[in-house]
C-alpha cells in the first residue's frame, strides 16, 4: 500500500500543478459550469481516450495521460459545482481554489484507500482499457441520475461517481507512468 500511496500521491500532484496553472492562466471560468456540463467534459475526455485505444491514432497531440489528468480535474471542479452551484462570475480566488481542490482530493484519497484496502489492488491487473470502460460507464449512471434530478433509489450520489470516476483516471495515470 505505500507504493500505491506514493504513486497516488505523485499522479494527483501532476493533476494539481496542470489545475493551478490554468486557474492563474485564466481564474475560475469554470465557475459559469453547471454539473452536467463538466460531465459532458469528462465525457468527451474518456470517449476520446478510448477513441485513441481503439484506433491508435492521435491527431489532436495531446497524450492519453493528458486527458485522464483532465478528466480528474472535471471531477474535482464537478464535486465543487454540486456543493456551490454554477456562478456568473470567476468568485473564487486563487488561494481558494486551491484549498477547495485539496479538499476534494482528500476524499477521493481516503475513498481510494478504504476501496484499495477492500479489493486488493485489483486496479493494478486490470488493462488501462477496462480503466476507461469504468469511467465510461459511471458518465452513463451519472448522466442518469443527473435526468433524475439527482434523485436516486438504492445508489450512490453524484459526488461518489465523481470520485470513483477521478480514482479510476489516478490509476490509469499510474499505470500509464
Amino acid at each position: 500500500m505505500e507504493q500505491t500511496l506514493a504513486q497516488y500521491d505523485d499522479a494527483l500532484e501532476k493533476c494539481q500543478e496542470i489545475f493551478l496553472k490554468k486557474t492563474k492562466d485564466y481564474g475560475t471560468a469554470w465557475r459559469i459550469l453547471r454539473p452536467t456540463s463538466l460531465t459532458d467534459q469528462i465525457f468527451i475526455k474518456a470517449q476520446r481516450i478510448r477513441t485513441i485505444e481503439e484506433t491508435g491514432e492521435n491527431k489532436v497531440g495531446e497524450g492519453v495521460a493528458d486527458e485522464y489528468v483532465g478528466i480528474v480535474n472535471y471531477c474535482i471542479m464537478a464535486q465543487l459545482q454540486l456543493e456551490m452551484g454554477a456562478s456568473d462570475e470567476q468568485d473564487l480566488a486563487f488561494e481558494k481554489a486551491e484549498m477547495l481542490y485539496n479538499e476534494k482530493a482528500k476524499l477521493a484519497r481516503e475513498l481510494m484507500i478504504k476501496k484499495n484496502t477492500d479489493y486488493g489492488e485489483a486496479w493494478r491487473d486490470m488493462r488501462v482499457s477496462s480503466l476507461t470502460d469504468l469511467i465510461l460507464m459511471k458518465i452513463l449512471r451519472t448522466r442518469q441520475i443527473e435526468d433524475n434530478d439527482g434523485k436516486t433509489l438504492i445508489s450512490e450520489g453524484l459526488d461518489a461517481n465523481y470520485l470513483d470516476m477521478m480514482n479510476y483516471a489516478l490509476f490509469a495515470l499510474i499505470r500509464l507512468a
